[in-house]
């Protein structure tokens, strides 16, 4: 058995010919075929009805097609939706769809959990529970395009559960698939990956020629601070993830969740302004909230306010995000699922502040 949904289009378009092939099957049919797994997406075989009975039931057995089970959906009153999705091997992530007029953006997880143990952050506190496959990824976005057809996301966000660059030849393929106009068809302008900073695979991500959008977690403008809330500086520090920012070709955003008393100072924010102006990046500022370490305390709205004004004198293009679905939970960047019980806890979606 192939899992198509874990191939590039263009790889699944040859096994899928090839298999004809073998059967005798004429060429045409992959021009059916192949528009089923993302294009026009399929539930299971059977739903293909544009196909002879025989020929679906030789698909379902050949290329069975990954589902995921949906667990659990909360709808938030700002129109916010969480989904937990139940994985073939009882593991569970979670993604977030957050609607904005015409846009409807999805939040993606790529890990079950996460390794890096950054301090403010749920899902490190879950732990690291393994990698998830190219389709499972993808499948975040497929099952809602099944459901709902005229509600598909026209955005997608790495920035659910896990450390997409810790998944890199994952992520490599499901970049792809939904960028790819015989795959999901998002444009890569409308795709953005969200990381710490993971050098070598931060590295091939750059070096791809798509415009993707890349955000980085800064949430720290200087080395020791950065320490202090995520390991991750210990291994590849800001001097080196700033130099290789320089080689990304397009504009970079930086994400700043706003800790009180830790890195909310207005020198911290001209030290992150003198990181920023350099790069020309856009700076995402959070307010913290519950889920990473219990004894850090949000910035007060006031030096929220003020930080970003610190930065915007500078000539810094900032913005001060305000929550999104906390009515449910919902969660993006900070989502926790606790599987013994099988028990969802709080974090959070941003949206900007107008």
């Amino acid at each position: 058995m192939t899992d198509l949904l874990a191939l590039t289009p263009d790889a699944a378009r040859d096994a899928v010919a090839a298999w004809l092939k073998e059967r005798g099957e004429p060429d045409y049919r992959a021009r059916q075929i192949v528009p089923r797994l993302w294009r026009r997406p399929v539930a299971s075989w059977t739903d293909a009805s544009e196909l002879p009975t025989a020929l679906r039931a030789a698909l379902a057995e050949t290329f069975p097609l990954t589902r995921l089970e949906r667990a659990a959906h909360q709808v938030s009153a700002d129109g916010t939706e969480k989904f937990l999705w139940r994985l073939a091997d009882g593991e569970a992530i979670e993604s977030v769809l957050i609607p904005e007029g015409k846009r409807r953006t999805l939040c993606i997880s790529s890990q079950v959990g996460c390794a890096l143990g950054c301090v403010f952050c749920a899902t490190g506190r879950m732990g690291f529970r393994r990698n998830l496959t190219a389709s499972e990824i993808v499948a975040q976005v497929r099952e809602l395009a099944i459901e709902r057809p005229d509600a598909a996301p026209t955005n997608i966000v790495f920035m659910g559960m896990g450390e997409p660059l810790h998944n890199w030849d994952a992520v490599d393929t499901a970049l792809t698939i939904l960028n790819h106009p015989e795959g999901v068809g998002i444009g890569a302008r409308h795709i953005t990956l969200s990381t710490v900073g993971i050098l070598p695979n931060l590295a091939r991500f750059a070096a791809r020629p798509e415009q993707f959008r890349l955000a980085l977690s800064l949430h720290a403008p200087t080395t020791e601070l950065r320490r202090e809330l995520m390991p991750v500086e210990r291994k590849y520090s800001l001097p080196q993830v700033l130099e290789a920012l320089k080689g990304f070709r397009r504009r970079v955003t930086l994400e700043y969740v706003l800790i009180g008393g830790k890195n909310d100072s207005l020198a911290a924010a001209d030290q992150l302004a003198r990181i920023a102006g350099p790069l020309a990046a856009h700076v995402n500022l959070l307010p913290l909230h519950p889920g990473g370490a219990p004894d850090l305390t949000p910035a007060p709205r006031e030096r929220m306010l003020e930080f970003e004004r610190r930065l915007r004198n500078q000539g810094v293009e900032a913005v001060l995000r305000r929550s999104r679905g906390l009515d449910i939970a919902a969660a993006c960047g900070q989502l926790r699922v606790e599987l013994e019980p099988r028990v969802k806890v709080p974090a959070q979606v941003h949206a900007r502040v107008e």
